[in-house]
């Protein structure tokens, strides 16, 4: 068990240029897909507590169709140093974008830090890379990530088809944290991302409620900017409390 420590804080965002050289990923914060969203919450009425790489097939999703969404540790070309924890020391995928079947594996798990156990974890145990494939590039994903015990020490990277970067993100608030990502083309361009540690998080991290869609499930409220805007968005409420918690499986 370890003792955890959580701050709510801004939501800082790194924006980079994607492949096309115009448009840029974006965080579109808590609240950001509406209920026509798509989600994956690793509970165990989709699939028994412990399996490795799940796999989850989605029929005639609006603007999407037939959507199968694939989990791994990295995708092909990506490779991972550390130990414990593992990190991709070569973020860079192949192109095609593919998860690599020799990639070590993730795997749910209860996890006593998160109120909605079950989660998806990397290999080691909270301290592996967590990747995400979908067959038929999507607008937006979401996903809540944690439990952090540092901020900036943990990173998520969007990828398109070919397995060019659209850009990071790093985590900004310690404890559970939910990130909203898009392109701000609004177009159906990320093909899959990778979640993995940066800097020096010693509880590290598991994923749940995987969020994602085609453009009409991004609420309009927090929606994308127009085509071709180069985004910087900063999103915060500031300090509101400390909490403690204990990681338990």
């Amino acid at each position: 068990m370890r003792r955890m420590h959580c701050i709510s804080s801004a939501i800082v965002v790194l924006a980079l240029l994607g492949s096309n050289g115009f448009a840029a990923l974006i965080d579109l914060g808590p609240g950001s897909f509406t209920p026509a969203a798509s989600v994956i919450t690793f509970d165990t009425t989709e699939v028994p507590l412990g399996t490795t790489d799940p796999v989850y097939n989605f029929v005639g999703l609006p603007d999407l169709g037939n959507v199968t969404v694939s989990f791994g540790g990295h995708f092909i070309g990506q490779s991972v140093t550390g130990g414990n924890p593992d990190t991709l020391a070569d973020t860079t995928p192949d192109n095609p974008l593919a998860l690599d079947p020799a990639a070590p594996q993730t795997f749910t798990v209860n996890d006593g830090a998160n109120p909605r156990s079950p989660v998806l974890s990397g290999t080691p145990l909270f301290n592996g890379v967590i990747s995400v494939l979908f067959s038929v590039p999507v607008a937006g994903v979401g996903l809540e990530g944690g439990y952090f015990n540092t901020i900036g020490a943990t990173t998520i990277e969007a990828y398109d088809a070919t397995g060019a970067s659209l850009g990071s993100i790093v985590n900004s608030q310690l404890g559970l944290e939910f990130y909203g990502l898009a392109d701000s083309s609004g177009t159906n361009i990320i093909s899959g991302i990778s979640f993995y540690i940066t800097g020096n998080e010693p509880a590290g991290f598991a994923i749940n409620d995987v969020t994602f869609g085609a453009a009409g499930v991004i609420d309009p409220i927090n929606g994308i900017p127009a085509p071709g805007a180069l985004v910087l968005v900063g999103l915060g409420s500031g300090l509101v409390g400390l909490m403690r918690r204990r990681r338990a499986l």
